[in-house]
């Protein structure tokens, strides 16, 4: 078997190992929802948010905002669409915004069940006392180390 064969079914066989550790799939996911999510936000910022901030800045329709120019070499009309970049701009605050709230939720739910179990790990003893020699010995033992007496 030559060298390019081994690094060929060494690569396929650690991507075989990625994708069954499942973060490929997690990551499949969160892209489709995040996708989907996109289509949400975009509505948002060109059917909602932009019209209003147009009715209040005395009726500019974003969409069509821009600079045109001719082109003197192909004498073609140039256009610098500015109001579609200020709706993607708007549309990027709004997504990050969210993403942020997001991961701030999960921080707070991640950070409230890591503080459960701290809380529940430290009300369950880890320690018992000899019923002969008053020793502190592990909760599990059934044989005191110091008296050497049976414990239940």
């Amino acid at each position: 078997m030559s060298g390019k064969e081994r690094k060929g079914k060494k690569f396929f066989s650690e991507f075989r190992e990625f994708i069954a550790r499942g973060n490929a799939f997690q990551l499949a996911i969160g892209v489709i929802i995040g996708a989907a999510f996109q289509g949400i936000v975009n509505s948002l910022v060109n059917d909602i948010i932009m019209p209003v901030i147009g009715i209040i800045l005395s009726g500019i329709d974003f969409k069509t905002l821009g600079y045109s120019f001719n082109n003197p070499i192909t004498n073609e009309v140039v256009t610098i669409a500015y109001g579609n970049f200020i709706s993607a701009v708007i549309n990027f605050i709004i997504m990050a915004f969210v993403i942020f709230a997001i991961i701030k939720i999960f921080a707070k739910i991640e950070g409230s069940f890591k503080k459960n179990k701290k809380e529940i790990e430290e009300e369950a003893p880890t320690t018992k006392v000899c019923p002969y020699c008053k020793s502190e010995i592990d909760i599990e033992a059934t044989k005191c180390p110091h008296c050497t007496s049976d414990v239940e």
